[in-house]
């Protein structure tokens, strides 16, 4: 990597992928063509999306934060934020005539449909996830009762199901290794539990675990995680890297980064959650280039091509309010 005898050079690998994920991308654009199209200001229930920047961004540009649906004045237009919500907000949201565009991910509504299919057969289900989650609580709000939290495989022993029949779902954005350890322990425990066909970890959480996993394989020493301290998808970066001995900071920004812990480390890995903006990839970039870092390599472990449709109401030109290009038109 370019090291000589004399001084330590700090190298930096860049996760790829990294950063926003397509259900980020279709959130975020919901926000702003509501905008565009119907003015500020715009109610949002719930961050968009677990990130600073992106939330002053629209805050300066007119969207509004709300957590709670009385604060939403009559006649608003409301987006629900891409964690998903309770059918209770669905329901109140509706009978209080808010135009309503739901930015909730497609991978989340996928877990939700799922939920409403097999509780419909007499399924109940254990939910692995964060408590407290704005996530967890929207698909345990799907049902008004039949679904058991557990955070831990010790949380496994403590369910008690009414019945016989028992369905496993995941929050989205867990650790993948965590995930699947407690799974095995609800199989244990429950060796009839149905599984989903295909896993609810989405595969941009994948992704960004498994691109950590090999920075850590090519001997990274520092992982900066680049995302905001409520992102659940940003935290496990910095797990995962700590799994495999890797001291690792999650940081809003370049500004937060100690230049003790660079001038420690040979090779520093970068990646970002996401719900993360790019530009602040690059400000951390940056930093590191002014603190004496070498350059920067690559370590591409996927290729995303993902894109999710926006609402067909939102899809009309107001491209030349924003002069930015449409990524999303077309399907």
């Amino acid at each position: 990597m370019g090291h000589d005898d004399t001084a330590t050079v700090t190298e930096v690998t860049l996760a790829e992928p990294r950063g926003f994920c397509a259900g980020v991308d279709r959130a975020i654009e919901i926000v702003e063509r509501a905008l565009a199209k119907f003015g500020a200001p715009i109610y949002v229930r719930h961050e968009i999306v677990h990130n600073t920047y992106v939330v002053n961004d629209l805050k300066a540009r007119g969207a509004i934060f709300i957590e709670d649906l009385a604060d939403v004045p009559a006649g608003a237009t409301l987006v629900f934020s891409a964690h998903g919500v309770p059918k209770a907000v669905r329901s109140e949201a509706a009978r209080r005539g808010f135009q309503i565009f739901d930015a909730t991910c497609p991978l989340v509504t996928k877990v939700h449909v799922e939920v409403a299919k097999l509780a419909k057969e007499g399924y109940e289900f254990i939910m692995i996830g964060h408590k407290g989650h704005p996530e967890v609580e929207g698909t345990m709000g799907q049902l008004s009762e039949g679904i058991h939290l557990v955070e831990t495989v010790d949380d496994v022993a403590r369910v008690t199901p009414k019945g016989e029949r028992l369905a496993v779902v995941t929050q989205t954005t867990l650790s993948v290794d965590d995930a699947a350890e407690i799974l095995g322990a609800v199989k244990r425990r429950f060796p009839q539990v149905r599984e989903p066909k295909k896993q609810d970890i989405c595969y941009a959480t994948q992704n960004r675990q498994d691109a950590v996993k090999e920075m850590a394989r090519r001997g990274m020493d520092l992982l900066l995680v680049v995302g905001s301290r409520n992102s659940s998808n940003a935290a496990r970066l910095v797990e995962v890297g700590a799994a495999r001995g890797v001291r690792g900071f999650l940081i809003d920004g370049a500004n937060q980064i100690d230049p003790a812990w660079v001038t420690n480390a040979t090779l520093v890995g970068v990646t970002a959650g996401a719900s993360t903006p790019e530009s602040v990839v690059r400000g951390v970039l940056d930093r590191l280039a002014s603190l004496g870092a070498g350059g920067v390599e690559l370590c591409t472990t996927a290729e995303e091509d993902t894109v999710f449709q926006i609402p067909p109401q939102l899809r009309e030109a107001v491209e030349q309010k924003r002069g930015v290009s449409l990524k999303v038109l077309g399907g």
